[in-house]
């Protein structure tokens, strides 16, 4: 059963395999992360996401992980490995650039374009229990920049994925549903409490 939070504006979200919804109103107190490096954190528009597969035959290098040349950027995404880690790129990849990389649990493959925010334009990610639905709650807390810039993305690409990326590897990657305004989002969702503790940790850099 998908977990709703009542809101005005609605993100489907998946987290470590489970369904889930951000939406645009502010949540109560609860395990609370300062943004402190928001640097490894970026939000990236996703182009192309591809389900988990064996890798096919290697073609290319990892510096062509963020080619600018889709027919490239395909035949890499195919041949990428997902099962080896830690990310040969750990956070070094260019942010104006587009990337091609995995999610850090499932192996879904993306075609990620260049980033247009950061953990900079975060102030604080928290976690906590929702009394009214039962489930788990992430708000993400933006700058008065952050919320300008996230909230003119989302008006304009209603029905996009966008992929927050820690370290080239992709967290979560949600479907806008409408425009998030004000500067704060809500994520609920069928995590447990602590697996919401640890995705806020790691939004926000902690």
């Amino acid at each position: 059963m998908r977990i709703l939070c009542v809101a005005v504006a609605l993100v489907l979200l998946g987290v470590t395999g489970c369904q889930s919804d951000v939406s645009g109103q502010p949540e109560p107190d609860g395990d609370g992360f300062v943004v402190k490096d928001g640097s490894r954190l970026r939000f990236r528009p996703v182009l192309t996401e591809i389900p988990p597969s064996p890798p096919g035959p290697a073609t290319g290098s990892a510096a062509n992980r963020q080619s600018t040349n889709p027919a490239e950027q395909q035949a890499v995404a195919t041949a990428l490995d997902c099962s080896k880690g830690p990310d040969p790129l750990d956070g070094g990849d260019d942010p104006a650039l587009p990337l091609i990389t995995c999610d850090r649990v499932q192996g879904t493959k993306y075609i990620l374009g260049p980033a247009f925010l950061t953990g900079a334009d975060l102030s604080k990610a928290k976690a906590q229990l929702d009394s009214q639905s039962g489930g788990t709650i992430i708000g993400l807390s933006f700058t008065p920049a952050g919320a300008k810039t996230w909230g003119d993305w989302t008006a304009a690409n209603v029905g996009k994925q966008v992929a927050m990326v820690l370290k080239s590897r992709v967290l979560t990657a949600p479907t806008i549903q409408s425009a998030i305004t004000g500067g704060e989002t809500q994520i609920t969702g069928k995590f447990t409490l602590d697996e919401a503790r640890q995705l806020a940790r790691d939004i926000a850099g902690g």
